[in-house]
């Protein structure tokens, strides 16, 4: 087995996750099948009750287990299904040694961080990394570790002693490690200054870990005499100085890595020589010319609980971004805060009340993202009121379906006090209801997790049909509540629509409004798994029905050959069955992807 680990110095937030990500998208273009790990160093056992102001987004993944938003890159980029194990947390790891030590494994040893716990961070590594990923039989080619944080945190010491011994274990020709660290511009100065990335080599060294490659992150290109500065002071060769400068299109970075052979450097580190092919990135490279050459605008606006970190809604994001572009159109994302839609803003804030309410009705289609907790439901509610009475396309996901809901049974049922029991357990009108589905005293891993089955009901409804006419659809979730079945019929008879239920029948999955143009709430999140290459469906209608151009789209979708949708061509040049991955943009008032 061949290992490429990405850590990071100086700073947090560099972008360890896209370099490996980019370096695997890489890879694979030699040819070589890659799998990976994201380590995250912190006690909690996994991502999920972590706030997203604290962590960004929780991935969830086909088994259930909640994980770093990183994974969700790796999937997307190349195109594989990870589990649980593909995840380490210190919270794991720590779990998984007391465990042992109660069960008498340790035959009586002092358990220690060494080697006690290295040696179980060593053993999941090598484990896991065997694992295939692919759907082929064998263990991948090459498996790609990311150490999340930075080099030098208290916390990720054991990793790094884990990681320094598994290289000398596997040995060099083995082991490939790739610093990403920043080489920043003093505003006063006007040059660009290594000293970070030194003591950030320094530190790596001292910590058992040479690197072989080091990524400088800087805002231009490194300027040569700055290379061959950090090449001589940090003792890698020159063309093992990798820049990785600001790009508008995240898309370029798999592109300059191949630019700066970074392939090469690889290869001739882990001895890959006769086994790699030559990179071919033809494909992704028509991709992100396509991507960069959009001009006709698509403005969504994503209504939400989260807008001040763009990463809570990382992958709504990159779904978007996936469905605009095989469509053929420039995505514009606005982030409306939902509690600045409120009335009681408008008294307290009336500049930014009237600012939300502009990007709302500025806009081609609206999103409701999921989310927890009452902060901000009521300005959802409105946000999903405004869509359905104005014709304006909208997608609920989550808890953006129990909201568009709420906001039907108050307005066609005329009850005033309906609502969720999450928000006002006392509601006469609980049109949404907690359905257990595990323990009820824990919150971590205890919501209904993971890929789920979804049938439908309605045939000729347009989420059916944007499925392909499929019987049914398999999607990730991550809820505790849901619609009140006990109401179904009555909000049926208002004109709701469940196009799609559970195997039960008891639990739904798809909401529509028939009378709409294009009105659809799901209970699970089509963005988890929603690639480049496989673009989710309803995201793909949202963005078309934006555009006024949805029918076109119903009458001509198919059964893709591995049973994915797909979009024949219209004239308009959609083709959904593209490769390649996305990035993420920093927040602003309106965002361009």
């Amino acid at each position: 087995m061949k290992y490429v680990l990405v850590t990071g110095g100086v700073v947090s937030g560099l972008g360890k996750g896209i370099t490996a990500s980019s370096v695997g998208v890489l890879l694979q273009s030699c040819g070589l099948r890659v799998t990976c790990i994201k380590i995250d160093p912190y006690l909690n056992y996994d991502a999920g009750t972590i706030s997203p102001y604290e962590h960004g987004e929780v991935f969830v993944l086909d088994d259930g287990s909640e994980v770093d938003l990183d994974l969700g890159n790796y999937e997307r980029s190349l195109g594989v299904t990870l589990t649980r194990d593909n995840n380490i947390t210190y919270g794991k790891i720590l779990q998984s040694v007391a465990r042992k030590e109660r069960i008498g494994d340790y035959l009586g040893e002092t358990v220690q961080i060494v080697p006690h716990v290295t040696d179980t961070i060593r053993e999941w590594v090598e484990r896991v990394a065997m694992i295939p990923v692919d759907g082929k039989e064998g263990p991948p080619d090459v498996c790609i570790i990311e150490l999340g944080g930075t080099i030098g945190d208290n916390e990720s010491r054991p990793f790094t002693d884990a990681l320094s011994r598994l290289s000398h274990s596997v040995g060099s020709e083995n082991f490939c490690v790739i610093h990403v660290a920043l080489v920043p511009v003093l505003s006063v100065v006007g040059e660009q200054k290594t000293k970070p990335t030194q003591y950030s080599v320094r530190d790596l060294r001292g910590l058992g870990l040479t690197p072989n490659i080091i990524a400088c992150r800087s805002t231009k290109v490194l300027e040569e005499n700055v290379k061959a500065k950090l090449s001589r002071f940090c003792y890698v060769p020159i063309q093992n100085i990798l820049s990785l400068y600001d790009v508008h299109n995240i898309w370029h970075i798999p592109l300059l890595l191949k630019e700066q052979k970074a392939d090469e450097a690889i290869s001739k580190v882990l001895n890959l020589t006769g086994i790699a092919k030559e990179p071919s990135l033809e494909k992704w490279t028509s991709m992100v010319e396509i991507s960069d050459s959009l001009h006709i605008p698509v403005r969504i606006a994503i209504v939400g609980k989260y807008t001040d970190l763009s990463d809570a809604y990382l992958s709504v994001l990159k779904a978007l971004f996936h469905a605009s572009v095989a469509f053929r159109k420039k995505l514009v994302y606005d982030f409306v805060s939902s509690c600045d839609l409120e009335n009681t803003t408008k008294n307290e804030n009336p500049s930014a009340y009237e600012a939300a309410w502009k990007l709302l009705k500025d806009a081609d289609g609206v999103l409701l993202p999921g989310g927890f907790g009452d902060r901000g439901i009521e300005g959802m509610i409105l946000a999903a009121k405004y869509a359905r009475e104005n014709n304006i396309p909208f997608l609920g996901i989550c808890l953006g379906m129990q909201i568009a809901v709420i906001e039907f049974s108050r307005s066609l049922l005329c009850l005033s006090d309906a609502n969720s029991t999450e928000f006002k357990p006392e509601t006469k009108h609980p049109c949404i209801i907690f359905m257990p589905e595990g323990s009820m005293t824990h919150m971590g891993g205890t919501m209904r997790l993971g890929s789920r089955r979804a049938y439908f009901q309605v045939k000729d409804s347009i989420s059916a049909r944007l499925y392909g006419n499929k019987e049914y659809v398999d999607e990730r979730h991550r809820h505790r509540y849901e619609v009140n079945p006990d109401m179904v019929a009555s909000l049926e008879k208002a004109g709701l629509s469940f196009a799609a239920k559970d195997e039960t029948g008891k639990r739904m999955e798809i909401v529509e409004v028939p009378s709409h143009p294009f009105f659809i709430g799901t209970q699970f999140h089509p963005e988890y798994k929603s690639r480049p290459g496989k673009v989710s469906p309803l995201f793909l209608g949202l963005i078309a029905a934006s555009c006024g151009e949805l029918e076109a789209v119903l009458n001509q979708v198919s059964i893709h050959k591995d049973n994915q949708p797909m979009v024949l061509g219209n004239g308009k040049g959609v083709d959904p069955n593209n490769d390649f991955c996305n990035g993420t943009n920093k927040k602003s008032q309106a965002h361009l992807v």
